[in-house]
């Protein structure tokens, strides 16, 4: 039997097509190596992050696992001054999802969310099934059906 997330889940119930991916979960491998174990093009799997503004709004960005979130080009693309990153000890209770497995779907609540321009490059991207050791690839045109996004550089 296939082990399915909430993430999987939602997608089956949306009838939308997916490909699950699973990993031996190693708390010291990042992204990157995540992407070269699964012989994935690390430019197409993405890691989902969440931050806060000023005034306490919450906003959730898709990066490369490549690359490092510009906190600043972020804050410009939802309009903001400044954010900064949710604390790892925060994470669960804001967004449902523990580090390494937050997802862009099915979070508490819908955030604002904005998925770096570079995805655009491709039709699918590889991002968390909701689980550390778990991943989904899935149509952008997909995705933007289940959580509304928009693309911004948010890249250095």
């Amino acid at each position: 039997m296939e082990y399915k997330t909430n993430v999987m889940r939602i997608l089956d119930a949306h009838k939308i097509f997916y490909k699950h991916f699973s990993y031996d979960v190693d708390s010291s491998m990042s992204g990157l190596d995540i992407a070269r174990v699964q012989n994935q093009n690390p430019d197409m799997v993405f890691k989902t992050l969440l931050t806060v503004s000023k005034s306490g709004r919450y906003y959730v960005f898709l990066i490369p696992v490549v690359h490092e979130v510009d906190l600043k080009l972020a804050a410009v693309a939802v309009g903001e001054k400044s954010l900064d990153m949710v604390p790892q000890r925060d994470l669960f209770r804001i967004s449902g999802y523990v580090h390494g497995g937050c997802s862009p779907i099915d979070m508490k609540k819908l955030f604002t969310t904005v998925i770096d321009s570079s995805a655009q490059n491709f039709t699918t991207i590889i991002f968390s099934a909701g689980r550390p050791g778990h991943q989904v690839e899935v149509a952008l045109s997909d995705l933007q059906k289940i959580v509304p996004f928009t693309y911004a550089k948010i890249t250095a």
